[in-house]
């Protein structure tokens, strides 16, 4: 960002047409600019830093060659879209990104025309781009498709079903392969480039296409020799450049072109142009190019928080009342593991993120991280079980949705001894609806065989991890962003009995059914409430939505005539559903009870920090309190 008052080539732009106007020389300091912005505004609002960082040159040699206008551009994830939504959508909005009732993080065409796909789960790029490219062609309209992929995404096999298909349709889509992690040796590069500039060339294009043409009017063996030609150029290319595998899905290979030479990349794209079928643009680029911590550190500054711009360091900030749940996560995993041999820990590209990196380097052996790969986890994880090992599988809720299917058939369908560590459940704030773990406890309590539990505190959840590896069957522990209430860690958590739960607070008016991350300010309301006035509520930690503590839930309910259940899940088919339908089969819902369910409304919650978040949908503190005082309002009803 700059400094001074001085003008910037990025404040001249009116459209996304005026960069088709500039110089190579003007796009390089473009370039620049563009990075200054992303580190400014990243280092106020946190984001995702590193991969935006590494495709600004990806990004300008896209709008330069294409119309965002018309052609549809598909930014797989969204981790690297910020130089295309400060070019398509403003500065000025954009520094308003991730913040509450600003623009959203990831691509939306909510927000702009100019985002053609909603993503925020990985390896959706291809397939979305080849349904574009029939739409496309359905309506005999001449738009380009262009779907923007990074290495980490393709190993998901989604990337590869719409590989396949893509490949097979023969349909015109580029697919462009961000590579900021495969290594790929100096002298293997400086082939595989000397052969991709060949083989893009305006004139090589033309030569192949004019000796096909004249191979097949050879009589009898002429599509022979077509095929035959083909496949020698095929294996040269092979021999030379990691595009077999693309090769093999009938994809036209270039690459490894360099991801920060603009030059290299325009001459590309406009060559792009003039070719037919599915295409593969295989770019080298850098993560976090252009800012020295994030190119040291790339895996820190992929999502990171407020940092100083100058240096990278974090800024500081409120402090945390306890540890992060998934550091106790981590923690317990090593302890537990260090007493039972068979404990396994897996992840999906997110050893960091879910705490598990001290495993990691403490049991090399016993940790799998497999990549954006969440149904192979499950099953994976099922495999192991089924030969006596108890695997723990650690993954966002969010992101555990994708291997829905394996749950249920490879671990639940077979009882097997898979452990699910859902982090992230709940409201996870600025990253907004597609990462919300709103859904885990609907999509998951109906299972048959399937324990499910949620912890009030750091305490808990080291309770129910240790209940979850020892048990015979599957078990499922969610557990939200950020910290705990303050409980300090002890050497061996408390030993729970399934499906029972606690009285925290005694009471006789009224009664909150309550678990997980609503616990403590349900408490905290309640206490508030009695010192105010003497209102006397009682305060039930289910711990368990399944199995329900069912005898403790009978014989406390019929005792009250006001009960209000708490969850951080969607109210439909969440905890309240559950323990909704087993008074009404129990046939104890009397009439003159007055029930009251709060949980996340049925809609997509947007983007903004957690504390706001909650506080709009009630599940702080205060909206509680005001639940509570419109139920205890007439004390003699």
């Amino acid at each position: 960002m700059q400094s001074n008052n001085q003008e910037t080539i990025l404040d001249k732009l009116t459209s996304v047409r005026d960069i088709k106007e500039l110089s190579l020389q003007q796009l390089e300091i473009l370039a620049r600019e563009l990075r200054e912005e992303i580190i400014h505004t990243v280092s106020c609002n946190g984001g995702h830093l590193a991969p935006s960082l590494g495709v600004v040159e990806i990004t300008l040699a896209l709008m330069y060659n294409f119309d965002p206008e018309k052609d549809k551009i598909i930014w797989d994830v969204g981790h690297q879209s910020y130089a295309y939504k400060i070019l398509t959508q403003g500065v000025e909005k954009f520094r308003t990104i991730r913040q509450f009732e600003g623009i959203p993080g990831f691509p939306n065409p909510k927000f702009s025309k100019m985002e053609h796909f909603g993503v925020g789960h990985s390896s959706t790029s291809i397939s979305a781009g080849l349904g574009m490219a029939v739409a496309r062609d359905l309506a005999a309209e001449d738009n380009y498709v262009l779907s923007i992929i990074g290495d980490g995404s393709m190993t998901a096999g989604l990337a590869f079903e719409g590989l396949n298909q893509a490949g097979d349709q023969d349909r015109n889509l580029v697919v462009i392969l961000n590579d900021n992690e495969m290594s790929i040796s100096n002298n293997v590069g400086a082939l595989s480039s000397f052969f991709s500039r060949k083989l893009y060339d305006q004139r090589f294009v033309r030569f192949k296409e004019d000796l096909k043409r004249r191979l097949r009017q050879v009589p009898r063996i002429g599509e022979e020799l077509v095929n035959y030609a083909r496949r020698s150029e095929d294996s040269l290319k092979s021999f030379f450049t990691p595009g077999m595998l693309f090769e093999a899905f009938k994809f036209n290979y270039l690459g490894p072109i360099n991801g920060h030479n603009l030059k290299s990349l325009i001459d590309v794209m406009k060559q792009v142009q003039s070719l037919e079928g599915p295409i593969l643009i295989h770019t080298g680029t850098t993560k976090g190019k252009g800012f020295p911590p994030a190119e040291k550190h790339p895996t820190h500054f992929h999502g990171v928080g407020c940092f100083e711009p100058e240096t990278g360091k974090p800024t500081s900030n409120k402090a945390a009342t306890g540890e992060a749940y998934n550091s106790v996560f981590g923690n317990t995993m090593c302890s537990l593991a260090e007493h039972n041999s068979k404990i396994v820990a897996i992840t999906a590209a997110m050893p960091e993120g879910t705490g598990l990196a001290c495993f990691k380097e403490k049991y090399p052996d016993r940790f799998f991280d497999v990549g954006i790969c969440e149904q192979h986890a499950v099953t994976f994880a099922a495999g192991l079980a089924s030969q006596g090992y108890r695997p723990v599988v650690s993954i966002y809720s969010t992101f555990m949705q994708r291997s829905y299917d394996q749950i249920v058939h490879d671990v639940c369908l077979q009882n097997l001894p898979v452990t699910f560590c859902l982090d992230r459940a709940g409201l996870v704030g600025e990253d907004g609806p597609t990462h919300h773990g709103a859904f885990d406890i609907s999509y998951l309590r109906h299972i048959p065989n399937l324990v499910l539990m949620a912890p009030k505190d750091e305490l808990e959840l080291q309770s129910m991890l240790s209940l979850g590896v020892e048990h015979s069957g599957p078990c499922a522990i969610r557990y939200p962003k950020g910290s705990g209430p303050g409980k300090q860690m002890q050497s061996k958590g408390e030993t729970l009995s399934l499906g029972k739960g606690e009285i925290l607070k005694s009471g006789n008016e009224l009664l909150v059914i309550t678990l997980g991350s609503t616990v403590s300010p349900a408490l905290e309301a309640a206490n508030d409430l009695q010192a105010r006035d003497g209102s006397s509520i009682c305060l039930f930690n289910a711990r368990f939505i399944k199995p329900l503590p069912e005898e403790q839930l009978l014989q406390l309910i019929p005792s009250f005539g006001k009960i209000l259940i708490i969850e951080e899940n969607s109210v439909i088919g969440g905890f309240s559903s559950a323990i909704t339908e087993f008074l009404f089969d129990m046939e104890i819902m009397g009439s003159n009870t007055k029930f009251k369910r709060m949980g996340l409304p049925d809609k997509f919650i947007q983007h903004g920090s957690r504390s706001k978040l909650l506080n709009t949908v009630k599940l702080d503190k205060d909206g509680i309190k005001q639940e509570l005082e419109q139920l205890l309002k007439s004390r003699g009803d």
